[in-house]
C-alpha cells in the first residue's frame, strides 16, 4: 500500500503535468535518437579502444540530463585518487542515477548490470562492446563466472561499479545489500569507494515514466579498505554507513536501518 500511495502522489505533482508535453514531444524522441547515435559510435570506437568508447556514454548522459532539466552536483571528488582502481558502491534511487554516474563521475568504470539489459537495442549492444559486465541475477554460478571474467579489465585506474541493493528502491528507502561486490573487492584487494546519490528518487522513481526537473547530488566518501574489516558483515556495515551518511532526509529519501 505504501508504494501504491507513492505512485498516486507522483501523479499529484503538478510539475510532472507541466513537463509532460516536453517529455513526450522532446525528451523521449531525443532519448531514442541520442541512444541510437552514440550507441553506434561507441560500438565502432570500442573495436579500437574500449576506454575511448566509454566517453561516448559520458556525452550521451550529459545530453540527456540537460534536455531532462536534471542538474548534477558532485561533492568530495578529492576522496578518489586518480589512477587508482576501485570497487565503487552506490545506492540506487532511480533511472536518472545512470545519467549522474556516467556523465559526472569523470572516472573510467565498468557497470555490473543485469543480463536482461543486453537485449536493449543500441544501449545494451554498446555497453557490451565497451566492456560493461552483464550478470545473470537468477543464476549465481553464472553471475560469479561473469565477475571472474571481468577481473582483468580492472587495472590502470579502471573501476567496477556495483549497486549493492541490486535494483532501484521501490519506496525511497535504502535496501539491504548483496555480497557480490564485497567479495570481489576482497579477491582483487581493491578499496571500496562509497558514493551517495540523493535527489534522483524525486526526479524519476521506479514505476514513473515522466521525469521532473531537479538536482542530483553525488557525494564521494573516503575509501574503505576490505583488509580493515575482518568479516563481510563488518565490511558491508561500514560501506552502508558511509553511503547512508551522505543521503539527507531533506531530499525525501527515507533511510531504513535494517
Amino acid at each position: 500500500m505504501e508504494l501504491d500511495r507513492h505512485r498516486v502522489g507522483v501523479w499529484q505533482d503538478p510539475v510532472r503535468w507541466l513537463v509532460l508535453p516536453w517529455t513526450v514531444l522532446v525528451f523521449y524522441p531525443f532519448l531514442i535518437v541520442t541512444t541510437t547515435l552514440w550507441g553506434c559510435i561507441a560500438i565502432a570506437i570500442a573495436s579500437v579502444s574500449q576506454n575511448a568508447a566509454f566517453h561516448c556514454g559520458t556525452v550521451w548522459a550529459k545530453c540527456l540530463a540537460w534536455v531532462g532539466f536534471v542538474r548534477v552536483r558532485v561533492e568530495g571528488r578529492e576522496n578518489a585518487r586518480r589512477g587508482q582502481s576501485y570497487v565503487i558502491m552506490t545506492n540506487h534511487q532511480g533511472d536518472c542515477d545512470v545519467l549522474a554516474l556516467y556523465g559526472y563521475l569523470h572516472r573510467q568504470f565498468r557497470w555490473v548490470i543485469k543480463q536482461e539489459l543486453r537485449k536493449v537495442p543500441f544501449l545494451g549492444w554498446a555497453c557490451a562492446a565497451i566492456g560493461h559486465i552483464y550478470v545473470d541475477r537468477g543464476n549465481s554460478q553464472r553471475a560469479i563466472a561473469s565477475l571472474e571474467e571481468a577481473k582483468p579489465r580492472l587495472a590502470g585506474g579502471i573501476s567496477v561499479l556495483f549497486f549493492p541493493e541490486g535494483t532501484r528502491t521501490p519506496d525511497g528507502r535504502l535496501g539491504p545489500f548483496k555480497k557480490g561486490g564485497f567479495a570481489m573487492a576482497r579477491q582483487l584487494d581493491l578499496p571500496i569507494l562509497p558514493i551517495s546519490l540523493s535527489g534522483s528518487w524525486e526526479i524519476l522513481p521506479k514505476g514513473c515514466l515522466v521525469p521532473r526537473p531537479g538536482t542530483i547530488r553525488v557525494r564521494f566518501h573516503p575509501p574503505v579498505a576490505p583488509a580493515d574489516h575482518p568479516t563481510d558483515d563488518a565490511l558491508m556495515a561500514a560501506v552502508r554507513t558511509a553511503i547512508a551518511s551522505g543521503i539527507t532526509s531533506s531530499e525525501g529519501y527515507a533511510l531504513r536501518t535494517g
